[in-house]
Parts: C-alpha cells; sequence; structure tokens
C-alpha cells in the first residue's frame, strides 16, 4: 500500500456512533436483502419468459397482452387486501405461503399453454409478488430513522434495478421452450424465502398508511395524478411487449435478454442525473420537457429502431429511463402542491395510481402492436408521452407555478412492483409522518 494511504495501528480514528449504528442496521437487514434480490430476480426471469413463450406459441398480440396485464392486476389487487393475511397469520408463515404458491405457478405454466389459464396464474402470480414485495419493504422501513431511509432507499433500488437487469439477461442463456428456465424461475422465488426464514430479528409491525381519496388526490396536482399513470402504462407496456417486439421482429432470444438488460440498467443510471433536473426548474416544467423528450425517442424508435440493433439499444435507454422518472418527479410535485397532513398516505395514493396506469399499459400497448405491427410498440409509447405533455402545458396555463425555492427536494423513489410500504423509506418523511422542512 502507498504510504500515503497507511495508517498507525494507534492513530486509526473510532467508528463514530452514527457509522457503528448504520452497520449494524445494514447487518441486520442482510437477509431482506437477500431475498429482495432473489425475488425480484425469479419474477422478471418469469414475466420475460412468458412474454416470449406465448409468442413462439402463436398466440396473436391482442390475446399475449390480454394475458400478460393479469399481472399487474393481480398485484394492483395484492396491495389492496394482503394486509389483512400478513396481521393475521404473521409475516414469515404468509411470505412462505406466497413464495410457495408462486413457485408452483411458475411450474405449472409450461406443462399447459392455455390463454385462459396463464390469465389466471398471472393475477395468482401478482398478487404473491404483492404480498411478498410488501413484507420485505415493512421489514427494511420498520429499521429506517431520520438519518437513514436515504440510504436504505438507495441500496433497497440498487438491489432491485441490479437484480431485475440481471433476470433479465439470464433470458439469453436459457432455452424459452424447455421446462429447466421454468424451473429455475420457480427455484429462486423459493429461494427467497430462505434468507427471511433463518433471520433472527424481529419482525416489525406493517404501517397503517392510509389514502387519499383520488378526487383529493387529482385536485391537488392533475398533472402529477396523470403523469403517474401515464408512467405506470409506459413502463409496463413497454416491459411486457417489448420481447414480443423482438420476437417479431425475428431478434435472437439472447439479443432480446440485452437488449431488456441494456434498458433496465439505463433506467437505474439514468434516474438520479435527469431526476435533479426537478430540483433545479418548475416540476411541471420538467415532466412535460421529460414526456416531450419520451414521446419524441419512442417516435423515432418506430421510424428507425429497426435500422440497426445500436439505433435501437441507444434509443430506447432514454425512453425507458426518462419514463423512470415520471413518478419520482410527480410524487414531489405532489408533495410541493398537496395541503393534507398526510403525506405518507398521498404518497400510497400516487403509487396506486401507477398500478392502475400499470394495469392499461399492457393491453393499450399490444392493442396498438395488433393494429400497427410489431412498431406499434413505439407508437403507443409516443402518443402517450404526447399526450401527457400537452395536459401538462395546459396545466402550465390554467395554474400557478410552484416557486423553485418553495419546492422539497427529489429523491428517486421507485414504483414498477413496489408496495405501499416503500413510501416509509422517503427521506423527506419525518418520524412523526409529516414531511421535513425544505432544504
Amino acid at each position: 500500500m502507498p504510504c500515503g494511504f497507511a495508517w498507525a495501528e494507534n492513530a486509526r480514528p473510532e467508528p463514530s456512533i452514527p457509522a457503528t449504528v448504520m452497520r449494524q442496521t445494514l447487518v441486520s437487514l442482510t437477509a431482506m436483502f437477500v431475498s429482495l434480490a432473489l425475488l425480484v430476480c425469479g419474477t422478471t426471469l418469469l414475466g420475460t419468459l412468458l412474454s416470449l413463450r406465448l409468442a413462439a406459441e402463436g398466440l396473436s398480440t391482442a390475446t399475449i397482452g390480454a394475458v400478460l396485464v393479469f399481472h399487474s392486476i393481480g398485484f394492483v389487487l395484492g396491495t389492496r387486501v394482503v394486509t389483512r393475511l400478513i396481521r393475521r397469520v404473521g409475516q414469515i408463515r404468509s411470505f412462505a405461503a406466497f413464495a410457495a404458491v408462486s413457485c408452483v405457478v411458475a411450474l405449472v405454466h409450461p406443462n399447459l399453454v392455455w390463454a385462459p389459464l396463464w390469465a389466471v396464474l398471472r393475477v395468482a402470480s401478482g398478487f404473491c409478488m404483492a404480498g411478498m414485495v410488501m413484507i420485505l419493504e415493512s421489514w427494511i422501513s420498520g429499521r429506517a430513522t431520520t438519518h437513514n431511509r436515504g440510504t436504505l432507499l438507495g441500496i433497497y433500488q440498487l438491489v432491485y434495478f441490479s437484480f431485475s437487469a440481471l433476470g433479465q439477461f439470464l433470458i439469453g442463456l436459457t432455452d424459452p421452450g424447455q421446462l429447466p428456465v421454468f424451473s429455475l424461475a420457480a427455484a429462486l422465488v423459493v429461494l427467497a424465502l430462505v434468507p427471511l426464514s433463518l433471520t433472527r430479528e424481529e419482525a416489525p409491525t406493517l404501517p397503517l398508511a392510509g389514502r387519499m381519496r383520488f378526487g383529493d388526490l387529482f385536485r391537488a396536482s392533475p398533472s402529477a395524478f396523470l403523469g403517474a399513470m401515464a408512467g405506470g402504462a409506459i413502463s409496463a407496456g413497454f416491459l411486457s411487449m417489448a420481447p414480443v417486439y423482438g420476437y417479431e421482429t425475428a431478434m435472437e432470444v439472447d439479443r432480446i435478454a440485452l437488449y431488456l438488460t441494456v434498458a433496465v440498467l439505463g433506467a437505474m443510471v439514468l434516474q438520479w442525473p435527469f431526476g435533479r433536473l426537478s430540483d433545479m426548474f418548475e416540476r411541471r416544467r420538467v415532466l412535460g420537457a421529460f414526456a416531450v423528450s419520451v414521446g419524441l425517442f419512442a417516435a423515432l424508435l418506430a421510424l428507425m429502431g429497426d435500422w440497426s440493433i445500436w439505433l435501437l439499444f441507444g434509443l430506447t435507454v432514454p425512453v425507458f429511463g426518462i419514463t423512470g422518472c415520471f413518478y419520482p418527479v410527480c410524487l414531489s410535485m405532489l408533495n410541493d402542491r398537496m395541503e393534507t397532513p398526510d403525506p405518507v398516505g398521498a404518497s400510497a395514493s400516487l403509487l396506486f395510481v401507477f398500478g392502475l396506469g400499470t394495469c392499461a399499459g399492457p393491453l393499450l400497448s399490444a392493442g396498438s402492436m395488433a393494429v400497427l405491427g410489431p412498431h406499434g410498440l413505439f407508437l403507443f409509447l409516443a402518443v402517450t408521452a404526447t399526450g401527457l405533455a400537452a395536459v401538462v402545458s395546459y396545466r402550465m396555463r390554467v395554474s400557478d407555478e410552484v416557486p423553485i425555492e418553495q419546492q422539497g427536494r427529489f429523491v428517486v423513489m421507485p414504483a414498477t412492483d413496489a408496495g405501499p410500504a416503500i413510501v416509509e423509506l422517503d427521506p423527506r418523511i419525518e418520524a412523526d409522518g409529516g414531511y421535513a422542512p425544505v432544504r
């Protein structure tokens, strides 16, 4: 080691108390993050696998979209009802039940390819995913304090995006037409149970966050409401139907896997620098600029995406990456404008609006592809983003701006396959449930 970086043993500083506490917190949550990694990897692998298998079986694009949307429906339904079950039987037993059902569901798929059955299986898979995610999020948020929320949220997102990308990448190493890849997805999901089951930490109480009424949420910020819904529709529409687009344009399976992996990693990289722009400019302007950008890049994809693989990859990264900024920007915008004393409930409600968008995205994108061909996927993304830009532009003309100096700070918040407990990790929330002072 160069001498300039060496420390004498007696000169080594003692770790500070906050650092020691943070280290202990992270150690106590290691099992939760490992379980999250396995769960996300397995469910991502299964979702993309099903898109490819349905396309390979010759089902129509509209039918594929109709089947895949049931995962979002099951997930949104699960976020509304699983809390009672978890409270009744306990978190670890509930997680075990959800993991077991998810494992069986994954293994049933390759044995009978029948659209109505797969729709039912997707509902069950989404419902169980909601329960497992909620348990892991509540366990992580239960260790959150005003001093470590930001760090825990950052680790959560790093794990989520990284292993979501890994799940996409694994598709390229397998044959979607064979049983082993379904077994791999099932194994990853059920293995997520092991770290959680072996933890010696006491399970925290599930948060009791309420929700704002949709009417109150819309009146507080129509742009945030519609922006979150559009973000959900674009994200889910792309993730569900991009594998089908790849299949219909004769891409190899490993190339499709790489394509989706790059899109997910691009979203992870772009969210923070692009999102920070909302701290520098009025947030409706930022959301409008983002929507215009996504619409433009998506339109270019529809026109030139098949010119070269590099052009396809290069245009997709900003489309999916910038769309990932919609929800956190909308959440910050809502926080700036709401008058309710329950910011956690408002955030949970906006997350539910995002979930409703994910229920529409696969259907609409599949319908567009059925009518216009494979490139209809990108035309759907372009039209949705352009429509949002038009709404935001109108709202800017008819309502006042929030001065930049009165805006709260931007925080990257996940939304895809996230439960309401994730809002507890927002570092802007103080211990009493209110928002921390601006800046």
